[in-house]
């Protein structure tokens, strides 16, 4: 019974750790194939300044890796803007409707951020790469 509850405590305990990170993670294992396998294509637009996969690293943006559900501007040794860092510590999270308005007009989204791209104009487009980078684990 001590090992159970202990076992359980545990458990519980790393539950409540990233709930939002793990709540994407659910969200995007049920999307679309096509529309995870058509954002890994627009995702090409965003490949010279930012990494993804297996050992990506930070490059002229952070990283994108486990992205969905992260709070902005948090990847460990990445330079952000100070409005970035401003944003993630009053609580911006990178969820779908987040990174949508965001994908959409970054510098609008966030004012002053460093982020050089114009933006996403197609909605599908922010929808297809938001569910390819869900796919992405931290």
């Amino acid at each position: 019974p001590a090992e159970a509850a202990a076992s359980e405590a545990a458990t519980e305990e790393t539950a409540t750790e990233e709930p939002a990170a793990e709540e994407a993670a659910t969200e995007t294992a049920a999307a679309d194939p096509a529309l995870v396998e058509a954002g890994q294509k627009v995702f090409k637009k965003c490949a010279a300044c930012h990494k993804v996969g297996e050992g990506a690293k930070n490059a002229t943006g952070p990283h994108l890796n486990g992205v969905v559900g992260r709070t902005a501007g948090t990847i460990e040794g990445f330079k952000y803007s100070k409005p970035m860092t401003d944003a993630g510590a009053g609580g911006l999270v990178w969820d779908a409707d987040a990174l949508t308005a965001y994908l959409e007009n970054p510098k609008g989204f966030v004012k002053g951020t460093k982020m050089s791209f114009a933006g996403l104009k197609k909605e599908e487009d922010r929808a297809a790469i938001i569910a390819y980078l869900g796919t992405l684990a931290p």
